[in-house]
């Protein structure tokens, strides 16, 4: 059911065409969206539909996670926990939340366009390798998803190294292992010292900027800190081997030396 509409006129109020033109999408997409419960219901003026500043900001909103892969099944899911009547600040802390901390892009492309991304020829072994240093993923039949021009540059390198790929894939592995920990441990402590006090306090207008733009500075800062604090440790795990070098397996025996 429309809402009533306001008295007097209101120049933010929008038709749906306008909307459309706001948000760069389409009257038809944003009817799709609002039979879904995506976009609350329109202000009536007489037998016309108007929109507000909280629909372009929630459109704009399911847009931005669309782009950024996000199925209508999950933004559904998330928009259900907001109330209609969340602004656009509120809308724009929303989306600063879910943004990808790192940016990722992944192209799709078939054997012809993975070589031509490569810049050479990858038989059945090269491409295997790339699998297997993580810099493309296997999607169905012939086709693989890429995952970014330094991911797959890397592997590229890596190919020319001449490295067991079964390194590689074991070296993916831990560092997957690990930074998922590290990942959920960040977000587990981000919830309980950011998050939940901003809930508990009522989502306070005041604060919805101040911690938007907060968040958009941590992430950063974190991924970089992240990369200076490995660094640093396996430096620190260099110079602790070369001071006190780990016990050899001998591969025949299972017994350990020192030598």
């Amino acid at each position: 059911m429309a809402a009533p509409a306001p008295t007097g006129p209101d120049p933010e109020l929008l038709t749906v065409d306008q909307l459309a033109a706001r948000t760069g999408t389409t009257v038809r997409t944003i009817r799709y969206y609002a039979g879904r419960g995506l976009l609350p219901p329109p202000q009536l003026r007489g037998r016309t539909g108007l929109y507000g500043p909280d629909h372009v900001a929630r459109l704009l909103l399911v847009a931005e996670l669309s782009d950024l892969g996000f199925t209508l099944t999950a933004i559904e899911r998330h928009l259900e926990r907001l109330p209609q009547s969340a602004g656009p600040e509120e809308l724009a802390l929303q989306l600063a939340l879910l943004t990808p901390w790192a940016p990722e892009q992944l192209d799709e492309v078939d054997h012809a366009g993975l070589e031509a991304r490569a810049g050479r020829r990858l038989d059945e072994g090269a491409v295997d390798k790339l699998v297997a240093y993580g810099a493309v993923e296997p999607v169905d039949g012939d086709r693989y998803r890429v995952q970014g021009p330094i991911a797959l540059g890397a592997g590229l390198d890596a190919l020319d190294f001449g490295l067991p790929a079964d390194f590689w894939r074991r070296s993916r592995e831990v560092i997957d292992r690990h930074t998922s920990a590290l990942a959920d441990d960040l977000m587990t402590l981000f919830q309980e010292e950011v998050l939940q006090p901003y809930r508990d306090a009522g989502r306070p207008a005041a604060q919805r900027s101040r911690l938007a733009a907060a968040l958009s500075r941590l992430k950063p800062v974190t991924v970089q800190g992240v990369v200076t604090a490995f660094g640093r440790a396996v430096n620190r795990t260099i110079r602790e081997r070369a001071e006190h070098p780990p016990a050899r397996r001998s591969t025949q025996t299972g017994a350990t030396s020192g030598g």
